[in-house]
C-alpha cells in the first residue's frame, strides 16, 4: 500500500529537481522525491545505531586489556599478511 502525500517545495528546489530529471538521474520528480526521503531516513538510521554503540561503550568501557589485546590481534593480522615489497 502507498500514501500520497502533498508537500510544497520552493520554486529553486523544484528547479533542481527539474534539472536532475533532465540529465536522467531520476525517471520523475516523484522518483527524486522519494529518492530523498528514503536518503534521509537511512541516515537516521544509521545514526540510531550508532548512538546505540556509543551509549554502549559508554556503559561498557573497555578495558586497558582489552585494548591491548585488539592491538596485538592487528598486529598480528599485519605479519600475516603477504605483504609485497614496494621499494
Amino acid at each position: 500500500m502507498t500514501i500520497q502525500l502533498a508537500l510544497k517545495l520552493p520554486d529553486s528546489t523544484v528547479a533542481e529537481l527539474d534539472g536532475l530529471v533532465r540529465a536522467g538521474r531520476f525517471e520523475n520528480r516523484t522518483h527524486a522525491v522519494r529518492a530523498g526521503v528514503e536518503a534521509v531516513l537511512e541516515r537516521e538510521r544509521r545514526r540510531a545505531i550508532d548512538e546505540a554503540f556509543r551509549a554502549g561503550f559508554v556503559e561498557y568501557p573497555e578495558t586497558a586489556d582489552e585494548v591491548m589485546e585488539a592491538v596485538h590481534a592487528g598486529v598480528a593480522a599485519i605479519e600475516e599478511e603477504p605483504w609485497e615489497k614496494w621499494w
